[in-house]
């Protein structure tokens, strides 16, 4: 067996472990928000509050992750990925109380993501050393920060800065990477860093703009500042087209079935960020292959026009 094929492996147990970090720092961050909601004077659910608040307590030194109903401190057995959910049959060891689906979604979404940026790495680079895989873990530290604001705004509808600033820096950071990467082979920089900026004024502009002529009530100023991530982190305006586009199509076949059973209204509230984290995800992974579908396609249709 090869290092690639081994690195399945090892990315997937990667993911789940980082999955399970990023379920709990949601609640964690969940915590804080409502004790700063309490502190501003703004709406907050006092009971989910007074469940969440020993979350609130503990350092990064002194956290020990814990059951959020009884507030039993885990043991390691019980912060197994996936494995120790399914053993309780998805229930609190200690006070048998529900632990729900969240959890385990966001260890296998992780995970998923994981392997699927790994496969797209490889195919890409080769096994490589060095420098590309220092960027390698940039970018999985970027995707762990998606997970983050992908199950937070879908649970909350909100996407919050503490996990948008460092994803931006990260960004900024993996743009210029990929800006002088692309450019090497080629007699300047400009084509590849137009190219990057694209990306970032179709993603960041257009819903900056959207957020301006609605006043924000079209688009929050969170879906501002992720399309300006999600801009960064791909860095070609083609790719940011096309996950825009995605990111609206999944929107709309989400929307459209939650209508018809009217489970949802013109007036229901839906968080967009997972469509375009989504989206972003897609775009990522397969863009280019699409891209090169849609251009066989149009070249055929184009044809066949000039047959008729």
């Amino acid at each position: 067996m090869d290092l690639i094929s081994i690195g399945y492996g090892v990315v997937a147990l990667l993911g789940l472990a980082m999955g399970s970090f990023a379920g709990a720092t949601v609640w964690r961050i969940r915590a804080r928000q409502l004790l700063q909601d309490k502190a501003a004077k703004e709406k907050h659910d006092p009971a989910e509050l007074k469940r969440l608040r020993p979350l609130t307590k503990a350092n990064l030194i002194s956290d020990r992750s814990q059951c959020l109903h009884c507030h039993h401190t885990l043991s390691w057995y019980d912060l197994l990925p996936v494995v120790s959910w399914l053993s309780t049959n998805g229930k609190c060891r200690y006070c048998h109380k529900p632990i729900g689906r969240f959890e385990p979604l966001i260890e296998v979404g992780t995970a998923l993501a994981f392997v699927a940026f790994y496969w797209h790495w490889v195919t890409t680079f080769g096994f490589g050393t060095g420098i590309l895989w220092v960027l390698f873990g940039l970018w999985l530290v970027a995707l762990v920060m998606l997970a983050i604001l992908f199950a937070y705004d879908a649970k909350w509808f909100l996407l919050p800065d503490r996990v948008m600033v460092p994803l931006i820096a990260v960004s900024i950071v993996l743009f210029f990477f990929h800006v002088n990467l692309s450019s090497l082979g080629e007699a300047t920089i400009t084509g590849p860093l137009l190219s990057g900026l694209g990306g970032i004024l179709i993603l960041g502009g257009l819903y900056l703009l959207l957020w301006f002529i609605s006043k924000g009530q079209w688009v929050g100023f969170g879906d501002v500042k992720l399309g300006l991530a999600l801009g960064l982190l791909l860095a070609d305006w083609r790719l940011a087209f096309l996950a825009l586009f995605l990111a609206n199509l999944i929107g709309v076949l989400f929307v459209i079935p939650g209508l018809v059973s009217k489970k949802l209204s013109r007036r229901s509230q839906v968080p967009f960020g997972p469509f375009l984290i989504a989206g972003f995800g897609v775009s990522l992974v397969w863009g280019y292959a699409l891209l090169g579908w849609y251009d066989q396609l149009s070249l055929w249709l184009y044809s066949v026009t000039l047959m008729v």
